[in-house]
């Protein structure tokens, strides 16, 4: 059953998966990837609706006009129907929150807020929470590139955030996770992908980059995170570390899931995101 409460007003608020549904077909493909997570974990699904204020404003000057999909048709941007419009998509959202939830079981909120998406949902996340976003909204379109919410929510949002693709290859059957220097990132990103293996049944990669010889301690702090990580598991050192590197080994990997952590330099390198967009396959960023 979904819950249309205000979210402090839950029983629980941490440990949570927060999914954002705006609509778009990705969003959906995210929710129902959301609601298997939380049934894997027993926890609480918190679904979330924005009404972007900017396209409200915008609704209401004389000039706006906006253009069909399908049509190309450019017309009266008229705020009655988009009202309207907004009502129906979070019908939709409330209708298949709740669907999903009963497939899977476990408990759902819906949030309905009208504000800027990136600033609710911020004001809604924990440190906690999982939340999960389709790579691009509704306003974008499909192609290399991950849309400006998800854009910004993998870098500002507390804890961990999943990118969620719909496309399943036959050969991927690992999950890779990418650790740096920093230990203690290394070791949420490896507990991250612990938890991914365990619930798909499958084995780890684990990348360490470096430019040179790691430090033994480095390697003793990796090697207990291989004891988390469990059997099966493999570490491979690479120093370089470009898009078009990274890319090969995944495929090499046959890699279902990256995990990532916002400390690692391939994170923060230049065509990062759209090394992220151009994959096929989940990516979870960590903190």
């Amino acid at each position: 059953m979904v819950n249309t409460e205000k979210p402090q007003e839950q029983a629980s608020a941490r440990g949570r998966v927060l999914v954002l549904i705006d609509g778009s077909k990705m969003s959906y493909a995210a929710l129902t990837a959301a609601a298997g997570i939380a049934g894997k974990r027993n926890a609480d699904m918190l679904g979330v609706f924005v009404e972007e204020l900017n396209l409200v404003r915008s609704a209401g000057y004389g000039f706006s006009r906006e253009v069909g999909s399908v049509s190309g048709i450019s017309r009266p941007f008229d705020p009655g129907i988009l009202e309207q419009r907004m009502r129906r998509l979070a019908d939709h959202a409330r209708v298949a929150l709740a669907e999903a939830v009963k497939q899977r079981g476990g408990r759902a909120a819906l949030s309905i807020a009208r504000g800027h998406v990136i600033e609710e949902v911020l004001a809604l996340a924990g440190p906690d929470d999982l939340l999960v976003l389709g790579r691009a909204g509704w306003s974008s379109p499909a192609g290399a590139r991950l849309g400006s919410t998800a854009r910004r929510l993998i870098r500002q949002a507390p804890g961990q955030v999943l990118l969620w693709c719909e496309q399943r290859l036959p050969y991927q059957k690992r999950v890779v996770v990418f650790l740096n220097d920093h230990e203690e990132a290394n070791h949420r990103a490896a507990l991250a992908a612990a938890e991914i293996a365990r619930h798909y049944c499958q084995p780890v990669t684990v990348i360490l980059e470096t430019d040179g010889e790691p430090a033994a301690d480095q390697i003793e702090a990796i090697r207990q995170d291989l004891d988390v990580i469990g059997p099966g598991t493999r570490l491979q050192i690479l120093s370089d570390t470009n898009p078009l590197t990274v890319a090969r080994v995944l495929r090499e990997e046959r890699a279902s899931q990256l995990v990532i952590s916002r400390e690692c330099a391939l994170f923060n390198a230049p065509g990062a995101e759209e090394l992220l967009a151009a994959l096929s396959l989940p990516v979870t960023v960590t903190p």
